[in-house]
């Protein structure tokens, strides 16, 4: 490539010959200086626009500024606004354990002291020699989401707990080991005996509780009346079914004041002391029977 020069002050034109690779790098030069300009600018408009007094260039960058402020706002808020939500569902979950936590505590007969859930727990250390660092927005949600699965789990095993305490507690409210009378004392026990009618050796299925006539007859278990008069041999009696084949009889009573279908508990009046039936005195026969079958009632008793 000839380039010509031509001056008022040359008296001729002057000849510049450029080679292919002259020709080439000049091209690139010229490709290349826009670019440099161009990215000079950016940088200068993006990081310095702000100390530039200049009206357009400060509404721009103050544009920009809001623009990006609104985006980060929405952001913030829209990501507080899931972490809200977890922590109500959270403030729930720890209720319903603080709840859930004073009836075990209930059930097992455990002090207060050992569920004190208004207590903040004492937590302390030496300080670390290793750095500390601010948590992100992101791990915060990640603990928040771990935190939320341990109260689940949690929560389902306390649940799954206090069902297993409900059931074992209501097994024994239904065994029937309760005194049937608060007073008196055993005038015949369970098994062979003298028969005060024949003078045979009998077997009684039952203990007789010497008492006075109309002393207070107690529900010894928890259970339904399923039988309320009278019976062959036995006078006025109650029979109460507590579940599991277990059924406990309460005979020779004056008075009955349960009927067939009452739900009785643990120490409810349902009769009173008499003499009806194959009976020499006032007294109070009291048996146990396992799936019909008659069981020694002192086993029972001695549970309570």
């Amino acid at each position: 490539m000839n380039i010509i020069l031509v001056s008022g002050k040359l008296a001729k034109g002057k000849t510049v010959a450029l080679s292919h690779a002259q020709v080439m790098t000049l091209g690139m030069a010229l490709l290349v200086f826009p670019l440099l300009l161009a990215m000079t600018f950016t940088y200068l408009l993006l990081f310095h626009a702000a100390d530039i007094p200049h009206p357009y260039l400060q509404s721009l960058v103050l544009s920009s500024q809001r623009t990006e402020a609104a985006k980060n706002q929405v952001y913030l808020r829209e990501n507080l606004n899931a972490m809200a939500v977890k922590l109500g569902q959270m403030q729930a979950h720890v209720l319903r354990l603080d709840s859930l936590g004073e009836r075990l505590a209930t059930l097992t007969n455990m002090g207060k002291q050992e569920f004190n859930f208004d207590k903040k727990p004492g937590q302390g250390g030496a300080e670390s020699s290793l750095p500390a660092r601010d948590m992100t927005l992101s791990e915060f949600g990640q603990q928040l989401d771990g935190l939320m699965k341990k109260l689940d789990d949690r929560s389902d095993q306390l649940g799954l707990m206090e069902a297993v305490l409900v059931q074992q507690q209501a097994k024994k409210v239904a065994i029937p080991s309760t005194r049937p009378v608060t007073t008196g004392w055993y005038s015949s026990n369970y098994g062979y005996r003298i028969d005060p009618f024949t003078g045979q050796k009998a077997f009684h299925e039952g203990v007789d509780f010497m008492a006075d006539q109309g002393t207070a007859i107690h529900a010894a278990g928890g259970g339904i009346v399923v039988y309320a008069d009278t019976y062959a041999g036995y006078g006025n009696m109650i029979e109460i079914d507590h579940g599991n084949g277990l059924i406990s009889r309460y005979a020779h009573a004056s008075k009955l004041l349960a009927k067939v279908g009452d739900v009785v508990m643990k120490g409810q009046e349902i009769g009173e002391v008499g003499s009806t039936g194959r009976s020499t005195g006032p007294h109070l026969h009291f048996e146990v029977r396992h799936r019909g079958a008659p069981q020694n009632p002192e086993h029972y008793l001695h549970l309570g």
